[in-house]
């Protein structure tokens, strides 16, 4: 078991954003959290690698790294590809002066192989297409070797044929790394593609949980109003 989140709440401004939120996720498995904007799905994410702190219940991960990979990439635009993929092993207190700068160079060279971006590394971020920054930061996340990988929202603002992509390279990453990933969508097939399992969650809460199949039978009245993207149902949206 590489994460486990028990009764998690957050609380912003004494309102509940995650209300009693639990669920697992096993190496070498994908976990969706999906729901409308506002469902609190980007803050469980921020919870998991600390970048806030719960109000209360437990959140358990496996010895090892957390990796996030943004919703834009967030990139060093001041520092081309290698920079930017070698930056944790340069900077972190307890990997810099591990590696030599030949052994730099190789492991920045495999990452972009992994995500199939060969040759790219004297480029800067600005010289490249929304899914080959996506990538990059893919390649970013992984040069850790990182047990957990998170992703907020990896297709946000990408065409169709560029998600696809994405969705492949996430698959590929979670059966390269057996690491258990979390990916936080909207997008059906995000969802479908990537997901072993999924939770919906709809004011803090958790409405749904199953598999992707489960959610696209429209059993649930919550999974039914996110297939069909209706405007009737039990989730409101706010303006």
């Amino acid at each position: 078991m590489s994460i486990e989140v028990k009764n998690l709440v957050k609380i912003f401004d004494d309102k509940k954003v995650i209300d009693e939120v639990s669920f697992k996720v096993e190496d070498g498995e994908t976990l969706a959290i999906v729901g409308f904007s506002g469902s609190g799905k980007s803050t469980i994410l921020k919870l998991i690698c600390g970048l806030i702190e719960k109000d209360s219940g437990e959140i358990i991960t496996s010895e090892g790294d957390i990796a996030m990979v943004f919703q834009y990439s967030a990139l060093f635009d001041s520092l081309n590809v290698a920079e930017n993929i070698s930056f944790a092993l340069r900077e972190r207190r307890e990997l810099r002066n591990k590696y030599t700068e030949k052994e730099l160079h190789d492991i920045v060279a495999q990452k972009l192989q992994l995500v199939g971006l060969k040759g790219i590394e004297n480029k800067f971020p600005s010289e490249l297409s929304g899914g080959m920054q996506k990538r990059v930061s893919f390649a970013r996340a992984i040069v850790t070797e990182p047990k957990t990988i998170l992703y907020d929202e990896p297709t946000a603002g990408l065409d169709p044929i560029s998600s696809t992509l994405i969705e492949d390279y996430i698959v590929r990453l979670k059966e390269e790394t057996n690491a258990a990933s979390i990916v936080v969508t909207h997008q059906m097939s995000t969802i479908t593609r990537t997901a072993n399992k999924l939770i919906m969650l709809y004011d803090g809460k958790i409405v749904f949980a199953g598999t992707p199949e489960e959610m696209l039978r429209k059993d649930n009245e919550y999974t039914k109003q996110f297939v069909t993207a209706s405007l009737e149902g039990p989730m409101k949206m706010i303006a």
